[in-house]
């Protein structure tokens, strides 16, 4: 009998960075840039995987053409430290990328930046948020009744914590939005779009991001966080952040666990990850199957 191996998935990481951005992640990463760390967390739960990375905030960056859109099996967009309302060309070339991506048909999911990018390029919009910055960990992200049958949710309980950095929200979904949690920062915290014969999943969240990262982002951050009263000075920063760097090497401090209000959602690094896997496992095989890719 003829054993047909399966090929390996090729995904795509859309980096939603400016160069000067990256540079200044890669070290507050130890030497990557977001692309490429979110590249290792999806490799992680899928060996067989294949990876490229592409830059379009970079003027003259190479992106792929709608032919080598449609090549792959999955596309992940990063956060980015930039506004999508900054219509600035390193913003409209992402809309532009993302409209593409939804007409290839290649399912497509994104963090923070990305979920905001699946909603623009759609015909949604994003503010910066009334409600200030949401920063550390966004808090009791409650499932609504679409997101408890969801496959994007599969495994979260009805309400869960989660790593987060962001400003800006979505403040109108686009049509064929399907809003799967909330809370009380952010109306739209998942969600899945459809347009233009395309599916995209996305988080306001970073599942992407291990609490070491979170650490290291925030750490750069220090001066916000004392100038937006989330921490009282910089050595009260330092203190909550060497904490999360703790829990990040020694996930069963349950002292720190319970000093800071985390459960296993956030410290178990395979819950941590839910959604990342759900959209590989349920979304990206099934539709390479369906598309006759085996």
């Amino acid at each position: 009998m003829l054993q047909i191996t399966p090929r390996s998935l090729r995904l795509l990481f859309v980096d939603g960075n400016t160069r000067a951005d990256r540079d200044n992640q890669t070290r507050a990463f130890g030497g990557i840039c977001f692309g490429e760390a979110y590249a290792q967390e999806v490799q992680a739960i899928a060996p067989d995987a294949t990876a490229d990375i592409c830059f379009p905030a970079d003027e003259g960056a190479n992106l792929p053409d709608a032919a080598g859109l449609e090549s792959y099996d999955g596309i992940f967009l990063t956060g980015s430290t930039l506004h999508i309302y900054d219509l600035q060309p390193a913003v409209t070339r992402q809309i532009e990328l993302m409209r593409a991506i939804y007409a290839s048909g290649t399912p497509c999911f994104g963090s923070c930046w990305g979920i905001q990018m699946g909603a623009v390029a759609a015909g949604g919009s994003v503010v910066a948020n009334p409600r200030g910055r949401e920063i550390g960990f966004a808090r009791r992200i409650t499932l609504t009744q679409a997101g408890h049958g969801h496959a994007l949710l599969a495994g979260r309980p009805g309400a869960f914590d989660a790593p987060a950095i962001h400003l800006d929200t979505i403040a109108v979904p686009p049509t064929g939005t399907t809003v799967l949690a909330s809370n009380a920062y952010s109306a739209v915290h998942a969600c899945e779009i459809t347009a233009d014969g395309g599916l995209f999943w996305g988080v306001q969240y970073h599942p992407e991001f291990s609490l070491g990262q979170l650490a290291a982002l925030l750490r750069r951050m220090t001066p916000q966080l004392v100038a937006e009263g989330f921490c009282r000075d910089e050595a009260a920063a330092e203190s909550w952040l060497a904490d999360v760097e703790a829990l990040d090497a020694e996930p069963t401090r349950h002292d720190l666990a319970w000093a800071h209000g985390l459960d296993e959602e956030v410290l178990d690094p395979a819950k941590r990850v839910t959604e990342l896997r759900n959209f590989v496992e349920l979304k990206v095989r099934q539709s390479v199957s369906a598309r006759g890719r085996g």
